[in-house]
């Protein structure tokens, strides 16, 4: 039976709302929680850019739910920190937090100061990480030169199971290469078609029979014409292709980019409705697309009535199909 999360968005509210909105989650009914490693939003009307790693601590004990996160190794992280933050809430709470693995955005990882490497790069470097992190769970005392560097690393607080690392992908093309490596698949809700084409790469280059996890952009409200505002206010900087999204650096170039963006541009990204049936018919196709963990983003500002409506109506009739 597929389960559905709560995505607590860093970029758009203060740390201390989302633990409000985590364990009001809790109990409505859903079965864990999302977040991401942003050091920016992307928008300056979002707002807020709150680090998840302290976040997901508090957040955790405050709570019973499984939870997870999605970062970018490499470059703004060494991934021997990754390693020893994710094995701390890992033993801290036991079979509770996986990991999502993704070669970044320049919005958050250019901070650095280092060259921002084209996406191969990205990639391989990628997969380095990976590696790293996996061998130090491992108890390995890990040396390695290449485009990470690490020399003599070892773990000493380890979890007797170690997080789950799923991949992180947007594009079919990135979906197929981590088949082979990553415990799992996490994407966007892109349109249908698109979408199962994602699938279906992440499925030929090895996934087949691993668990899939869909971020859904949704913009619930009182009603339709708030519902769609609150997702142009607020998400449209966030449509773009790939290519964009990876590529731009501050909030103030996807704010310039959005301007050409109209509210009808809207529909193919987030799923703008005011009816709760609608949300449920949208949500059980990605449930027949194979999605078994699907963390609901209500884009817009209106969390608290969304918490509650979806705990009322649109979970329970999910779960009971």
């Amino acid at each position: 039976m597929a389960k559905f999360g709560y995505h607590a968005s860093h970029e758009q509210f203060k740390p201390s709302a989302l633990l409000e909105y985590a364990q009001a989650a809790e109990t409505a009914g859903f079965n864990f929680i999302s977040s991401s490693d942003h050091f920016y939003p992307w928008s300056d009307r979002q707002g807020e850019s709150g680090f998840t790693w302290s976040w997901l601590g508090a957040a955790m004990q405050a709570t019973s739910l499984p939870f997870g996160v999605v970062c970018a190794p490499g470059q703004r992280y060494h991934p021997a920190i990754i390693a020893q933050a994710a094995a701390t809430l890992a033993e801290m709470f036991p079979n509770r937090f996986w990991v999502a693995l993704g070669s970044g955005q320049a919005l958050n990882e250019k901070i650095t100061g280092d060259r921002w490497p084209a996406k191969a790069e990205r990639n391989a470097r990628l997969q380095e990480c990976v590696d790293i992190i996996r061998a130090l769970w491992a108890g390995e005392t890990v040396t390695h030169y290449g485009l990470v560097r690490i020399e003599e690393a070892k773990l000493y607080t380890r979890p007797q199971i170690p997080p789950q690392i799923i991949g992180a992908a947007i594009t079919p093309a990135t979906a197929e290469w981590l088949g082979g490596w990553a415990d799992g698949l996490i994407t966007i809700s892109h349109p249908y078609e698109k979408l199962k084409q994602v699938v279906e790469a992440f499925h030929r280059g090895g996934g087949e029979g691993k668990p899939m996890y869909l971020k859904v952009q949704i913009s619930y409200a009182a009603n339709e014409a708030t519902a769609r505002q609150g997702a142009y206010e607020q998400w449209r900087t966030n449509i773009f292709q790939s290519p964009v999204l990876s590529e731009l650096r501050n909030p103030q170039q996807f704010d310039a980019m959005a301007e050409f963006v109209k509210p009808e541009d809207m529909d193919e990204h987030v799923r703008i409705s005011a009816d709760p049936q609608q949300h449920i018919e949208w949500l059980q196709k990605y449930v027949e697309l194979g999605f078994s963990e699907l963390s609901l983003h209500n884009v817009n500002r209106e969390q608290q009535r969304f918490i509650e409506v979806f705990g009322e109506k649109v979970l329970p009739a999910l779960t009971r199909k």
